[in-house]
């Protein structure tokens, strides 16, 4: 008999466990994983979903120290070991003893702040009042009142002063408590303070401080021109009188039509009066990036006209409200897009930088104010990547600290560029990073994550000269308990056949390669918006994992069209929303059907948005490829959506009647082969119910069946456990009609 020759591993494997467990351990067992819930996944107010959220801590900058917020404590971030405790500043009990004589309590630290950078004073939010606490003497020096109802606010922490809108109607409150009612002509449709131009071109609020917050330039928006859009108010809960619902109009200038006139007031405190800067008539004009000079002087902002393809830099006297100068013009054959204002340097009010897609790619430029004029100096970062966020300076270095993919075109890393144009990677640049900076900029607290691995998410404090970094908190992946699907990702070629797209593929849970399972494509498709990422799980959505474990093939693409790719690449859809995506969308079609394990007749498409209008489009321009759709939210036709964004990307119904036909799927109503669902917020704001109504109406006139289903009294997108609701009802309808 011929004897084999077994390794002493094999040996041990044969081994009664008898033998094996001498010294007592017990053997080691594979881990049972657990399938995910729905609750699991979705958001929703459920505590399913935010127990298997990647944990993290909160933090707040004192200067340049960390602060670690906590539920009853704050402490110092430890400099040399950031895991390890550093000092305590103070308690929860220390505070609410110190706002005994404020009349309120807090019931957590999570959201302490730290306006000041060397005294010892956090401001703290309670019940209608702020507060300033000196830690060290445990005691309230300052209090403001605050109420639930202002419909805007902003305050200054060097002044004190804050700004607030309420009824309707703009107020300032100083320091002392002192209240000053600035205007009484608000209404609905006269709008102080807040944000305009439907929230385009970056803007996010209406109300502005100058640094030493001793002057506020502010938003005035009339809208009373506008067609009011007529929302309807079900009045589900009613109070004594009628049950009947009630009109609840919007003003939504859509794309054509007669749009509303801003203007920009500024309030000097000192004086107590307000003036309206002299930019003439704002009919068809944009006002964007409102910015301060370091003096309080001047207000700058950068103005388009309604083509959105001709921009300028205009500087006015804060005092006067008279124009003084443009300062630089920047124009487009197809559109201009400004997104951010202009920065002054810390150490040189006469130098600021801009960030602009000039050259092709998002990057910074380099400033210098001479009189009414301005020079460029410098184009500070160059290249094929975009420059996602200016994070601030790192004033000791004299560095612009910001964020971008410049070494992976799906991650976001951290980077420092000097006055002369030498850049700097910040510490490791993979995965997707997120960072805050200190006050002077010398330290980062950076929040980030890899696509794959045991660490979920790390929080690192970077310094901003070096890059070296301190890790203050690795969390572990709460996945990790759980049958997590196989996510793969690569590139295809995109239908112009030079341009690579990214995608992600998640294979069925427990994937069998000798099975043909459904597949459904996730799309968005749409500018200002990504899919694919090297973020957790390549940015996967809670779910595309559930409907992986159900048993779905969960495809994803990144077409022409979508944002962090440059302008070519944004701009490729110009004037024909939807065409190009989808030629790129069918190539991704065309590479799932190559796959073996994929069910070529059994492939669905759903997306909310942007998505939805691509979802619709790509059931009725290819009716014979896709079996089954669910479009949320959707665009139906561009001529009913809003005057900024729609005319930047399509321009105006007038002018570009044959591309507005052509994305319409009004037009293609009677193509409609598969089971397609529209669901839709039965007030939604933004893509009008108008949208989806017209198109059953359409598919009604061309007998073609569509599915429909409305979250009364929801807006564009659906909270709390409508949410669940809602993802419950995607999923149902493809077990229905795909399966």
């Amino acid at each position: 008999m011929r004897i084999k020759h077994f390794s002493f591993a094999f040996i041990l494997a044969l081994l009664p466990i008898s033998v094996m467990s001498q010294n007592r351990q017990m053997p080691v067992r594979a881990k049972i994983k657990k399938n995910f819930t729905i609750d699991d996944l979705i958001p929703g107010g459920s505590t399913f979903y935010q127990s298997n959220y990647a944990k993290r801590k909160y933090t707040a900058f004192w200067g340049e120290k960390c602060v670690e917020l906590g539920l009853d404590e704050c402490r110092l971030v430890n400099r040399t070991d950031g895991t390890a405790e550093g000092e305590q500043l103070f308690t929860l009990t220390d505070i609410n003893t110190a706002l005994s004589s404020a009349g309120f309590r807090m019931q957590h630290l999570y959201e302490a702040s730290f306006p000041y950078s060397t005294d010892p004073l956090v401001l703290l939010k309670g019940k209608g009042k702020q507060a300033l606490v000196n830690w060290q003497t445990k005691q309230t020096v300052w209090i403001q009142t605050l109420e639930s109802s202002y419909e805007a606010s902003d305050w200054n922490a060097k002044s004190r002063n804050l700004a607030f809108v309420k009824e309707h109607n703009l107020y300032v409150c100083d320091a002392n408590g002192t209240e000053k009612q600035l205007t009484t002509d608000g209404t609905s449709d006269m709008v102080y303070g807040k944000s305009v131009h439907r929230d385009e071109f970056g803007i996010e609020k209406g109300l502005f401080w100058s640094d030493q917050g001793d002057k506020l330039a502010f938003y005035r928006m009339d809208q009373s021109m506008v067609s009011p859009y007529p929302q309807v108010d079900l009045n589900l809960d009613p109070e004594e009188g009628s049950r009947c619902a009630k009109v609840a109009p919007d003003r939504y200038p859509m794309a054509g039509e007669t749009s509303h006139k801003v203007t920009v007031g500024v309030y000097d405190v000192a004086s107590g009066k307000t003036v309206y800067l002299n930019a003439g008539d704002p009919t068809d004009r944009y006002f964007t990036n409102i910015a301060w000079s370091p003096d309080s002087k001047t207000v700058y902002l950068i103005e388009l006209d309604r083509s959105q393809k001709h921009a300028k830099l205009d500087a006015y006297n804060a005092e006067t409200g008279q124009f003084t100068a443009t300062l630089f013009r920047e124009d487009n054959s197809k559109y201009f897009e400004p997104r951010t204002p202009i920065q002054f340097l810390p150490w040189d009010s006469k130098r600021f930088i801009y960030a602009t897609r000039r050259d092709g790619y998002n990057h910074i430029y380099l400033y210098k104010l001479d009189g009414n004029s301005a020079t460029l100096e410098r184009q500070l970062t160059k290249g094929q990547f975009e420059v996602f966020n200016v994070l601030g300076f790192n004033q000791k270095e004299k560095t612009v600290v910001f964020t971008s993919n410049e070494s992976d075109p799906i991650g976001c890393a951290l980077y420092a560029v000097d006055m002369k144009g030498k850049r700097t990677a910040l510490g490791d640049t993979g995965g997707w990073h997120s960072a805050v900076l200190s006050d002077a900029g010398t330290t980062a607290m950076d929040s980030w994550a890899m696509p794959e691995g045991p660490i979920a998410h790390r929080q690192d404090l970077v310094d901003t000269s070096t890059g070296k970094r301190l890790t203050f908190m690795d969390s572990q992946d709460p996945w990790d308990n759980f049958n997590v699907p196989e996510i793969k990702t690569g590139t295809l070629k995109a239908a112009d056949g030079v341009t690579d797209l990214y995608y992600r593929l998640i294979l069925p849970t427990n994937f069998n390669p000798e099975e043909k399972y459904p597949a459904v494509v996730y799309v968005y498709g749409g500018p200002h918006a990504h899919n694919i990422d090297a973020s957790r799980h390549w940015g996967a959505r809670g779910w595309d994992i559930w409907m992986a474990q159900n048993g779905y093939v969960m495809f994803c693409l990144d077409n022409r069209g979508s944002e962090h790719r440059g302008l070519d690449f944004e701009q490729a859809t110009f004037k024909h929303l939807g065409v190009e995506e989808m030629k790129d969308q069918l190539k991704g079609i065309d590479y799932l059907k190559s796959l073996p394990y994929v069910d070529g007749d059994r492939i669905g498409v759903h997306g909310w948005s942007f998505g939805g209008f691509m979802t619709t489009s790509l059931m009725t321009t290819y009716p014979d490829v896709f079996k089954v759709g669910v479009a949320g939210g959707p665009v139906i036709d561009w001529k009913y959506y809003e005057v900024m964004y729609g005319e930047r990307y399509m321009e105006t119904p007038q002018s570009n009647p044959e591309g507005y036909a052509a994305s319409s799927c009004l037009n293609k109503a009677d193509k409609l082969k598969g089971r397609l669902l529209i669901i839709y917020g039965g007030n939604d704001p933004v893509c009008v119910p108008q949208h989806t109504l017209s198109f059953i109406r359409a598919c009604i006139d061309a007998d073609t069946y569509p599915d429909l289903f409305t979250y009364p009294g929801d807006e564009h997108n659906m909270m709390g456990s409508d949410r669940v609701h809602l993802h419950k009802k995607i999923t149902q309808y493809f077990e229905d009609f795909l399966k």
